[in-house]
């Protein structure tokens, strides 16, 4: 539980945009590291690079429907990891969840 608490702040800057995400990571560093905390860096960080990632290519898709799905399901990811960090859960996000952790193991 300690761990939680310790690491809730972290979590949620996780979450505040790209910019959070890394002031999470820095926030995260040697003696305030908690696993709480790295889960949520990792999965915040994670939405954020494949949203840049996958949406320059969404983008050049000329319908409304394909953008306004694209922009919908990032969003509903966004949501499930933001209160996730704020109920001091460590729930993977669906879908993307496990392979952000496996490739951001580092953080």
């Amino acid at each position: 539980m300690n761990d939680i608490q310790k690491g809730k702040n972290t979590a949620v800057v996780a979450y505040m945009t790209i910019i959070g995400a890394v002031i999470a990571i820095f926030m995260n560093q040697e003696e305030n590291k908690t696993d709480f905390g790295s889960f949520h860096v990792r999965q915040g960080l994670g939405i954020f690079l494949s949203f840049f990632l996958l949406g320059y290519f969404v983008g050049y898709i000329n319908s409304w429907m394909a953008t306004g799905a694209f922009y919908l399901f990032y969003f509903i990811l966004w949501i499930y990891g933001f209160l996730g960090a704020l109920q001091g859960q460590k729930k993977e996000i669906p879908l993307l969840g496990a392979f952000f952790q496996n490739l951001f193991k580092s953080l």
